[in-house]
């Protein structure tokens, strides 16, 4: 009964999250709307579905990087933990570069954010368990995809008026992104496969070895093109 009450949980969550993909484009446009004139309302709509939108669709990187965390060990418990440290992390970054307290230049995230990728993705391939050293590299790498995140939101800033809860608002839309990427994996993946004997060798292995070959891809694209 346990079950199949978190599955219809994951299943609602996944539809409400996936509703917000169909919701009307707001920040197409906002470059041309003074942010100081429109209402609370829409400007917490607007970050939200921005920082949504920077994972789901547009983020692939990022869920990439997130679909390798899960892969290893796709139960709930393990993946939550990640989840939560890298949540942490690129919180800190993404709240450090808005305030301008740090500003690392995009030539130097952008490689870092795929070197990321291929990490974990290797260590899915070469470790047959998840180590607790995982939180510790999770971590890592969430304060640079935070620098990402930032990088995306500064092509917009925030609103003087609102400027805290607009930058929660937006994190808060990376985090639904993130949970979606999380809760269609489960379903695709580990609802039917996780305890089958054959889900390392035909799953994890060619799914870490294609997310690491783009991985590579990006870091030669994004160091010398």
């Amino acid at each position: 009964m346990h079950t199949k009450q978190k599955q219809r949980t994951l299943l609602s969550g996944g539809l409400l999250l996936i509703s917000l993909c169909n919701s009307q484009n707001l920040w197409a446009h906002a470059s041309m709307v003074d942010l100081e004139k429109m209402s609370q309302g829409a400007v917490a709509l607007l970050y939200l579905q921005m920082g949504f939108e920077h994972i789901v669709p547009m983020g692939l990187d990022h869920i990439l990087f997130v679909l390798s965390l899960f892969l290893l060990s796709p139960r709930l418990k393990p993946i939550l933990w990640q989840a939560t440290a890298f949540t942490i992390a690129h919180t800190v970054t993404l709240g450090l570069s808005m305030y301008q307290i740090i500003n690392p230049p995009a030539q130097i995230v952008e490689p870092l954010i795929a070197l990321s990728i291929l990490y974990v993705a290797v260590e899915n391939m070469v470790s047959r368990k998840l180590k607790t050293t995982r939180l510790i590299v999770v971590f890592l790498f969430g304060l640079v995809h935070g620098m990402g995140f930032a990088s995306a939101l500064g092509q917009l800033g925030l609103p003087q008026s609102s400027y805290l809860s607009s930058l929660l608002l937006f994190n808060l839309g990376v985090e639904l992104g993130q949970i979606l990427v999380i809760v269609l994996a489960w379903l695709v993946l580990a609802k039917w496969f996780a305890n089958k004997p054959y889900y390392r060798k035909l799953i994890v292995m060619p799914l870490s070895m294609i997310i690491g070959m783009v991985a590579i891809y990006w870091i030669i694209e994004r160091l010398f093109f």
